[in-house]
């Protein structure tokens, strides 16, 4: 059983133990937190140039604990103040200590796009997402058959939720732009292996039009593997250790943004 495989098992369990907790129906009756949501599209797309996705993490498998002293609040607040175009908020809790809650925190500190960053398979997380305030949910080509896609896209869209659609390899960019996914996310990081190779945007970005707005997520540490990135058409970069490890986030992101820093 590779990491994917394994992660999804238990994805599969952990929703259907909260599905029991709180049934689809409770989800579906609480109101819509949000007021008027937040658009992704419409920020990583923002005339400001390079946009950068600032990530929410405590933990990771492959590197274990990022931060101890972990307060979601003031991480959107200290993103917000440096530049992000968005928040992705890791809510899985087994392999990520993540938590629904981290979403909500975040989204109240900062008035930026909120994407819930999880391995979404149902109907249920969709519903979840909503009630916790996210404006936009990760739907990862390797975790969906085509049809579970379509259905939750569709979900998506009726409830005001944008989506990134992730792809690690040929195949799944073609499944992607088939969707006609608005927005576009190469993950450099193999779900199966955790291998990471920043060259898969490279390979993949060349299928990509302008009509779609490409993110290059996984494995940019530095200003030079943002630049790279930045050379091979991606229009945003999402990163998530670099800037939850950098004790200076401004600092951090203007080196990923390739901008001096704010005053």
């Amino acid at each position: 059983m590779n990491f994917l495989e394994k992660i999804l098992e238990r994805k599969r369990a952990e929703v259907e133990e909260r599905a029991r907790r709180v049934p689809l129906e409770e989800l579906r009756s609480r109101p819509d937190p949000r007021g008027a949501p937040r658009s992704l599209a419409a920020s990583l797309r923002s005339p400001h140039g390079f946009a950068l996705i600032a990530e929410i993490k405590k933990a990771s498998p492959s590197a274990g604990l990022i931060r101890a002293h972990f307060d979601p609040g003031a991480l959107a607040k200290a993103y917000a103040r440096g530049g992000a175009s968005a928040l992705s908020v890791l809510t899985d809790e087994p392999f990520f200590q993540g938590r629904l809650e981290h979403l909500r925190l975040a989204r109240d500190a900062a008035r930026l796009p909120c994407l819930r960053k999880d391995f979404i398979l149902s109907e249920y997380q969709v519903w979840e997402a909503r009630a916790a305030g996210a404006d936009a949910i990760l739907l990862i080509i390797a975790a969906l058959m085509r049809r579970e896609m379509i259905r939750l896209l569709e979900l998506a869209q009726n409830l005001d939720l944008e989506t990134l659609v992730e792809v690690h390899d040929a195949r799944e960019m073609d499944a992607a732009l088939r969707l006609n996914a608005p927005i576009i996310g190469i993950n450099n990081r193999n779900l199966r292996t955790f291998e990471v190779d920043l060259g898969a945007t490279e390979r993949l970005s060349e299928e990509v039009g302008p009509d779609h707005i490409l993110v290059s997520e996984s494995g940019i540490h530095t200003g030079a593997d943002a630049a790279r990135v930045r050379s091979w058409g991606a229009d945003a970069i999402l990163v998530g250790e670099a800037l939850m490890r950098a004790p200076d986030k401004a600092a951090k992101m203007a080196e990923l943004k390739g901008r001096p820093l704010p005053a």
